[in-house]
């Protein structure tokens, strides 16, 4: 069953929330109310519709309506990219995916890999290449404010933060640094004012399960990037771990699409 439990910082266990319960009455509320509209709308119409869900709070305020937000994490070569593609698929028609990856001039291995990422794609994906600064992209997707084509996207995907992470380290930033960039992602992503209207996908590599790397510069990427996907975790809606092309639910069901 995907009905994984969430452990709490005391090493209690309880159940995690399900999407969009904060507040809210009414059956076409919260994941309700986006799923709803998800079926009824395509493309970037299904967030705007969600968006017009009115969850009433004490006073008759609107409250937010939150789409989901969803972390895979595996290991190299483990399917979680994939998996994370065809979830983005099932959600909407137009899709933005978001690359972080960074190729060098001389690195032709580098570049016949994006070439076969790119190939892979198909039809219906729109792709902002961003190595660096990742949440102006995302921010301006929840919005729809880019004037990119991306505005028309129904679901983001960002593929991946541990090599943004590695990019931001290439270019000289410290671990501090890093983590304050992390915890502003995970922030612009869980507080977006109005509520999350479209869903996002992040995807991450667990490089914790291995050796100690030898050198130095190698355990401090570790560590890093073990500090950032705990950040990212912890305000995602669903966490996934993905094994030999397995989803395992670490948080939340697993989602739609999977």
């Amino acid at each position: 069953s995907g009905h994984a439990r969430q452990q709490g910082r005391s090493g209690s266990v309880r159940p995690a929330p399900p999407v969009g319960s904060r507040g809210g009455t009414g059956p076409q509320c919260g994941a309700a109310g986006y799923s709803a509209a998800k079926r009824d709308a395509s493309g970037g119409a299904r967030a705007r519709a969600a968006v017009g869900c009115a969850r009433s709070r004490p006073g008759g305020r609107p409250g937010p309506v939150n789409a989901p937000l969803v972390f895979f994490v595996g290991g190299t070569r483990s399917g979680k990219s994939g998996l994370a593609h065809r979830w983005a698929e099932a959600q909407a028609p137009r899709r933005l995916f978001l690359a972080t990856c960074r190729v060098e001039n001389n690195d032709a291995e580098m570049a016949a890999r994006v070439a076969r990422h790119q190939a892979g794609r198909g039809a219906g994906w729109f792709c902002v290449e961003e190595p660096l600064d990742p949440l102006t992209v995302l921010k301006g997707f929840l919005a729809g404010t880019s004037g990119q084509d991306s505005d028309a996207a129904g679901v983001a995907l960002l593929d991946c933060v541990s090599l943004w992470i590695a990019n931001l380290l290439a270019a000289g930033l410290t671990p501090e640094v890093i983590r304050t960039r992390v915890a502003a992602l995970a922030a612009g992503l869980a507080d977006e004012p109005g509520g999350r209207a479209r869903p996002v996908a992040l995807v991450s590599a667990e490089t914790g399960l291995g050796i100690v790397p030898p050198t130095p510069l190698g355990r401090v990427y570790r560590d890093v990037l073990g500090l950032a996907n705990q950040t990212l975790a912890g305000v995602c809606t669903h966490v996934i771990f993905v094994s030999c092309g397995l989803p395992l639910a670490l948080k939340g069901p697993l989602p739609e699409g999977l």
